[in-house]
């Protein structure tokens, strides 16, 4: 099953989902303490390992974290080598001065930002669906 590659038909799809709580970004160097379920998403780097996790089990876990984020899932199940359609939704949210931190899964792009602007984000990418 292959994703879609025509960005006109990925944004008149795009379907934005705003989940449920607050997320955080965190940098462990150790999983021992972590459960599994308990992640959004993992990503090691030289420096440490980058978790997504809800705040609230940071919190619980006393993880260290700087910036409380909202998850939007774009509903549209664009290819992984589809062009043009971060850039879209990108420019549109930088406009407002919304910071966006995009994460591509094998489905759908998810896309986390300032919790306080979540439904601000959610505005602006449905218009752009339009």
């Amino acid at each position: 099953m292959t994703g879609e590659t025509n960005l006109k038909t990925m944004l008149e799809s795009l379907d934005p989902i705003l989940h449920e709580g607050k997320y955080v970004f965190c940098s462990i160097e150790n999983m021992a303490n972590i459960d599994p379920d308990d992640l959004v998403l993992t990503f090691r780097e030289s420096e440490g390992t980058t978790i997504i996790i809800r705040k609230e089990t940071a919190d619980n876990l006393n993880l260290k974290y700087s910036f409380t984020a909202a998850w939007i899932t774009l509903n549209v199940f664009s290819s992984l080598e589809a062009v043009g359609l971060t850039a879209a939704f990108s420019t549109e949210l930088s406009q407002k001065g919304i910071s966006c931190n995009v994460v591509a899964g094998f489905h759908h792009d998810h896309l986390f930002v300032k919790h306080s602007e979540a439904q601000k984000a959610i505005d602006i990418l449905e218009k752009l669906s339009r």
